[in-house]
């Protein structure tokens, strides 16, 4: 039976959360895996990527964000684990809660025992200091752009190991988050799945011996009801066509499109995708997050449309009082708060942040609604994300 929301839950996130997404810890010394060639490198930080302040983002949002994202390497690793053990002090004296990516970059099978009962302990300990953890294990699993994607089978087996691990500390969730479906099953991915494999046949959802668009790029990777507490997307703004360079404003509509399985442009058509928010919020009561979000900008090329109009057209879409009406499950939205190069034709810089700018950043704060709720979170914080009672 699926789980319904605790009742605490509803209070403490009864609006939607703004969080300041991608805020990477210091001791990543390597960068991720090669890029897959399409779709492009979405979420990866640079090598050596220091850790940002939690407090720089929130001086220049001119409030404290409900949510902070952090970007680790599992099985945890010291530094990591140092770095959340003295932010998460922060976290909770500013009463803000804590989006955990757990990658596993050394593939599934860096998921043991030994790792997950480090994982356990460390998530009491946050959860002990009233810091809500959601933990998102291996995100854009349906990608092949990670070390875990397109690995149904053991992905699933992986994702509830690591749930149980998450159940065992109060205060803590899990998300599970694909990648949206457009451009899937995203060719030429370093780890894309090979014809004649089990992967293969399993993300054949049509059965017609070849992996397309038409093949479902969700179901075969869901854990189960009982793995999942959120369920939730990312979904960003590339432009308009693959490969992704000149600067474009994204188009109305795109944002509900894309979640939906119901964008369609000049260059593409993605109406074979299913409907996410029907089939995973709606269909199986789950809270409804976009775990990632904004809007591309190619600091390389001065060409075509400005950051603020292309920022502003999707955040425009992100506040519209429209998405909350048509996604009612809809907790929580994170941006790519991120200045970063990509792994794509060129290398772009691409600027994706909404504050650093001064004048975006005073439009994104203008913009902002009031129906984005934000800390300090409401009492008993450490139920944000916990499981609801037998």
């Amino acid at each position: 039976m699926p789980l319904s929301l605790p009742v605490r839950l509803k209070l403490a996130m009864a609006a939607l959360a703004l969080a300041a997404g991608s805020i990477a810890t210091a001791a990543h010394g390597q960068g991720a895996p090669a890029a897959a060639e399409q779709p492009p490198d979405l979420l990866r930080r640079p090598a050596g990527q220091r850790a940002r302040h939690r407090g720089g983002y929130a001086a220049r949002l001119g409030q404290t964000p409900a949510l902070y994202g952090f970007y680790v390497d599992f099985p945890l690793q010291p530094a990591d684990k140092a770095s959340i053990d003295a932010q998460a002090h922060e976290l909770a004296q500013r009463r803000s809660s804590l989006m955990l990516t757990l990658e596993p970059r050394g593939g599934l099978g860096a998921v043991t025992p030994a790792a997950l009962a480090e994982l356990t302990r460390s998530l009491q300990a946050w959860n002990g200091l009233g810091v809500p953890v959601l933990v998102r294990f291996g995100q854009e699993m349906n990608g092949s752009w990670y070390p875990w994607g397109q690995k149904p089978a053991e992905y699933i087996e992986k994702f509830r190991q690591v749930a149980a691990a998450v159940h065992s500390s109060v205060g803590s969730g899990t998300v599970w988050a694909p990648n949206e479906g457009g451009g899937y099953p995203f060719e030429g991915g370093a780890y894309e799945a090979k014809p004649g494999t089990a992967d293969f046949t399993a993300l054949d959802t049509d059965k017609d011996g070849r992996l397309t668009q038409n093949d479902d790029p969700y179901s075969p990777y869901w854990p189960g009801d009982d793995a999942v507490d959120w369920v939730g997307l990312s979904v960003y703004h590339f432009g308009t066509a693959y490969p992704w360079g000149r600067n474009t404003v994204p188009e109305p509509g795109k944002l509900i499109g894309k979640i939906t399985g119901t964008y369609r442009s000049a260059y593409v058509d993605e109406t074979s995708v299913p409907d996410f928010y029907s089939l995973y919020a709606d269909g199986h009561s789950k809270p409804f997050a976009i775990c990632e979000t904004g809007a591309f900008y190619n600091l390389s090329r001065p060409d075509g449309a400005s950051a603020l109009s292309i920022k502003k057209a999707w955040w425009d879409q992100l506040f519209d009082p429209q998405l909350r009406t048509r996604f009612p499950r809809l907790r929580l939205a994170v941006w790519f708060e991120w200045i970063k190069r990509e792994n794509q034709p060129g290398n772009p810089t691409v600027d994706w942040a909404a504050t650093e700018d001064g004048a975006t950043g005073q439009a994104f704060r203008g913009a902002l609604p009031s129906s984005f709720g934000m800390a300090p979170l409401p009492s008993a914080p450490e139920a944000a994300f916990a499981r609801p009672s037998p």
